[in-house]
C-alpha cells in the first residue's frame, strides 16, 4: 500500500518529529546536539525559514518550523541527511539513523499554534530532575523564552509567539508564558488537542507572519537578477568579467532554490553546463555572497522576495 502523501500548504506552520530507529540514540552525547542546533541554524539562514521552539531529547525531537513558503520536506531533508552524515562518520556506522520519515502536523490557528509551543516545551518532563523545571533543560527552547538563557545562535523567533499573547515586554511575557505552559502541563489539554489537528488541505491561516510565496517564474528571476546586477557590462571583461559571471551563476542557483523552490537538477535544466554537485557547490557560494554584507546582493534578494508576496 502507498503510504499517505505528506499534507502540506504553501503558507503552513508545522509541528515536527523526527525519531531514530529503535535500536540506538538519536544523540548520544551533548556533541552531537549541538551539532544538530547548528545545522538547524544553518538551515533556517539558507532557506529563510523561522523556528518557533525546538526541544532535543535522547531519542527523538521536536521542531515548531515555519518554512514561511518553503517545501517542508526539502528542508528537513537537507537537514536530516546532513545529521546522518555526521552521525555515521561520527561512529563509524552505515544506514538509516531517522525511524522512517518525519511526522509532521499542519498548525492553522492560534490555539494549535500555542499548544504546540507549550507541548514542545514540557518535553523534558519525564527526564529525572526536569519534572516541574522543564525550563532548565538544556536543549529546549524552553529557556530562551523565559530569558534564563542566552540564544547563542541566534536561532529562535519569539514574536511569534509574543504576538499571540499581545505582549510586547520580554519580562511580562516571559512571566505569562511561564504560567501558560506550567497549566499546560498540569491539565493535559495537548493530548486531546491532538487529535483535533488538522488534516485538511484547505488553509487560510496567516496571523500577521511574513511569508515568501516562492513561485517566481524562473525567466523572471534570471533577467531580474542579470539586469540588476549589470551582467551585460562584465560580459565583455577579463578577468574580473569571468569573476563577476560565476558570481551572477552562484547567486542565480541559490535564489532558483530559495524563492523559486527549484532542486538542484531542475536549476542544471535552467543554467546549463551544471553538474548537480557543480550546482550544490555554486548554491553555497550564492549564500555566501548574500551572507557578505554587500548590499548589491541583499538588495536584488529582497526586491525579488518582495516580488513574491
Amino acid at each position: 500500500m502507498p503510504r499517505k502523501s505528506r499534507e502540506k500548504h504553501p503558507h503552513a506552520i508545522f509541528h515536527i518529529m523526527s525519531r531514530s530507529e529503535s535500536e540506538f540514540l538519536l544523540f548520544r552525547d551533548d556533541d552531537d546536539k549541538d551539532y544538530y542546533l547548528g545545522l538547524l541554524k544553518k538551515y533556517t539562514d539558507k532557506y529563510k525559514c523561522g523556528i518557533y521552539a525546538y526541544c532535543l531529547m535522547d531519542n527523538h525531537l521536536h521542531l515548531h518550523l515555519d518554512p514561511k513558503g518553503f517545501d517542508v520536506s526539502k528542508f528537513m531533508h537537507c537537514l536530516n541527511t546532513a545529521y546522518v552524515r555526521y552521525y555515521n562518520h561520527k561512529y563509524k556506522r552505515h544506514g538509516h539513523v531517522f525511524q522512517g520519515r518525519f511526522e509532521s502536523r499542519i498548525l492553522d490557528t492560534d490555539e494549535y499554534n500555542l499548544a504546540v509551543s507549550a507541548y514542545i516545551h514540557n518535553n523534558p518532563h519525564d527526564i529525572e530532575g526536569y519534572s516541574g523545571r522543564e525550563e532548565a533543560y538544556k536543549y529546549s527552547s524552553y529557556g530562551i523564552y523565559l530569558g534564563i538563557r542566552r540564544d547563542l545562535l541566534g536561532l529562535i523567533d519569539k514574536s511569534f509567539i509574543m504576538k499571540l499573547f499581545n505582549i510586547e515586554d520580554h519580562e511580562q511575557f516571559a512571566e505569562k508564558y511561564f504560567g501558560f505552559v506550567s497549566h499546560q502541563r498540569d491539565v493535559g489539554s495537548f493530548k486531546k488537542l491532538k487529535k483535533s489537528l488538522s488534516t485538511a488541505i484547505q488553509y487560510e491561516y496567516v496571523s500577521g507572519r511574513d511569508i515568501i510565496a516562492r513561485n517566481l517564474p524562473v525567466a523572471k528571476v534570471i533577467s531580474f537578477i542579470s539586469t540588476s546586477l549589470m551582467l551585460p557590462k562584465w560580459a565583455g571583461l577579463a578577468p574580473s568579467g569571468k569573476r563577476k559571471l560565476q558570481e551572477f551563476r552562484a547567486f542565480s542557483a541559490y535564489v532558483l532554490r530559495v524563492l523559486c523552490g527549484l532542486g538542484y537538477r531542475q536549476i542544471c535544466g535552467s543554467m546549463h553546463n551544471i553538474t548537480i554537485s557543480g550546482c550544490s557547490r555554486m548554491f553555497t557560494r550564492g549564500y555566501e555572497l548574500l551572507s557578505s554584507g554587500n548590499p548589491m546582493y541583499q538588495s536584488v534578494f529582497d526586491e525579488l522576495a518582495g516580488l513574491s508576496t
